[in-house]
This record gives structure tokens, C-alpha cells and sequence, in this order.
């Protein structure tokens, strides 16, 4: 259409010319130039405007990609404001729980370090009560030592300290007639002397112990003791009434066991032996080992 109207614009001026009858050669050349330029020009302006089509046509579509990118990072920014709204919440979540465990585990601490303070004071105060209790073990040793010294001299009387335990060996020969849990006045005597000084001991059991040798009990005895059982209980226990009844020691402080042939320290076989396995020992031991667990 364009095209129609440049050629009618030549034409008309053509007429013109020719009308005019005075138009010269030159003139109509230069308008013939001039309309060529135009037309020219106007066609560089149609590729220049189809060029800007292509142009408004690719950037239609940038802003499309643009927009659909827009929308995907838009929803991916939210998606990531809702993951750091749940992260935030789980960091507040996690540190207020560690601030609970911290708070626990320092209480803990403290309870160990008051625990440890008191045991440490514990250990200290019963290391302190071991002390005395084995000064006192010794003392009662060589109380006992001095005072026995004659019985200790002829091996009627051993007497022995260990781990806390101190042992008044009697033979049987000092305390009873062969075959007798009666107490002999020799004997007497002397369980008066250990008794004396046993009194004085604080903190302390005394468990009395009877043993014999492996001979049985002649059949004149039978009816009195069956066994050395029975024998070796009987004297236990006349001395733990001796030491009750005599002496005054208290009564929740003593304990009598017989052993009958079964714990020696001596050879059965032979006499000697014999005369050491029949004896009463006297055993000291600290209080808190003669606690008896009643029976369910």
C-alpha cells in the first residue's frame, strides 16, 4: 500500500512536469532521485520495523521465562523461608534441651562432688577409727603378752594379732581335765587374768572357739558327749559364761562355736600334735564382722 502511494507521488509529479510543460531534464532527475531515496529509505524502515518486531517478539518471550523464574524462585524463596522457620524452630528446640542436659549434668557434678566430699570424709574418718582400733589391738596384745608372760613362757598360752584380729591360743591342759568341760581352777585363774584385760576392749567381739583333737570320746563319756561335737561346744561355752558371769563382759559382746576335730593346727598323728589341736582360742574381732543377716 505504501509501495502504490510512492509510485503515485512519482506520477503526479511527472504530470506536473509534463503539464507545466516547463520542467527541466534535470529537475525530474533529481526528483527521481530524491523519490528512489525515499523509497529506499522507506524500506530500510520496513526491515528496521520487522527487526523490532523480532526483537519485541523474542523479548515478549524473555519476559515470559522471566516471569515463569520469577514465580519458581519466588516459591522457592518461600520454600526456604518455611525450611529456616523449621530449622530456627528445631535450634530452639535442641538448645533449650541442651541447656536442660547442661543444667542436669552440672547438678550431677555437684552431686558427685558433694558425694565424693563425703565419702573422702568417710575413708578419712574410718582410716582414723582403724588406727585406733589396731592402737588398741596392740595395746590389748601386749597388755595380754606381759600379763601371760609365764603361761606364754611354757606354751600353755599363745597369743597372736592379725588383720585386726587378736587370738588367745589356751591349751587344754591349762582349762579342763582330759575328757571334762568343767573349767580347772589353774584355768580359772588364768581366763580371770585374759578376762580382765578383754573387758577393757571397746569396739570388739569375742568369739570363743573349742577344738579337739581327732581321738573319739571314750564310751564311759558317751552319755555326757556323744561326740567331740558336743564337747568342744560345752567348753566354748562354760568360758563364754566365765567371761559373762565372772568377769562381766556383756553378753551381745560373746559368741561360743565348737569345731570339734575338724579345724587342727597341729598333726593328728602324733601326740604333740594332738595336745595342741585340744584347745580354747579366744578370738577379738571388730564388731561389724559378727553382724548376723536374719533369715527370710
Amino acid at each position: 500500500m505504501k509501495r502504490l502511494i510512492g509510485k503515485e507521488a512519482l506520477l503526479l509529479l511527472a504530470a506536473a512536469c509534463f503539464l507545466g510543460g516547463c520542467v527541466s531534464k534535470s529537475i525530474y532527475e533529481q526528483k527521481e532521485l530524491e523519490a528512489a531515496q525515499l523509497s529506499q529509505a522507506f524500506k530500510t524502515l520496513e526491515e528496521e520495523n520487522r527487526a523490532l518486531l523480532e526483537q519485541k517478539k523474542d523479548l515478549v518471550l524473555q519476559k515470559e521465562d522471566l516471569t515463569l523464574n520469577f514465580q519458581e524462585l519466588s516459591e522457592q524463596n518461600s520454600e526456604l523461608r518455611r525450611n529456616l522457620l523449621q530449622i530456627r524452630k528445631e535450634l530452639d528446640y535442641q538448645r533449650q534441651v541442651l541447656t536442660e542436659k547442661n543444667l542436669q549434668a552440672e547438678k550431677t557434678i555437684q552431686d558427685i562432688r558433694a558425694e565424693t566430699d563425703l565419702l573422702e570424709q568417710q575413708i578419712e574418718q574410718e582410716r582414723i577409727a582403724r588406727e585406733a582400733r589396731l592402737a588398741e589391738i596392740k595395746s590389748t596384745y601386749d597388755t595380754l603378752v606381759k600379763t601371760m608372760e609365764e603361761e606364754i613362757q611354757t606354751g600353755e598360752v599363745q597369743i597372736s594379732r592379725l588383720k585386726g584380729k587378736l587370738t588367745v591360743n589356751l591349751v587344754e591342759k591349762i582349762l579342763f581335765e582330759s575328757g571334762s568341760a568343767d573349767i580347772k581352777p589353774q584355768g580359772l585363774e588364768v581366763l580371770q587374768r585374759v578376762g580382765k584385760i578383754l573387758k577393757e576392749v571397746k569396739d570388739k567381739n569375742i568369739l570363743v572357739e573349742g577344738h579337739t583333737d581327732n581321738i573319739p570320746i571314750s564310751s564311759r563319756l558317751r552319755g555326757t558327749f556323744p561326740s567331740n561335737w558336743e564337747l568342744s561346744t560345752t567348753r566354748a561355752v562354760n568360758v563364754v559364761h566365765f567371761l559373762q558371769d565372772r568377769i562381766g563382759i556383756k553378753g551381745e559382746k560373746l559368741s561360743a562355736c565348737g569345731y570339734s576335730q575338724y579345724q587342727p593346727v597341729g598333726d593328728n598323728q602324733s601326740a604333740k600334735g594332738r595336745a595342741q589341736n585340744r584347745r580354747i582360742q579366744i578370738v577379738l574381732v571388730p564388731a561389724e564382722a559378727q553382724v548376723v543377716t536374719p533369715l527370710q
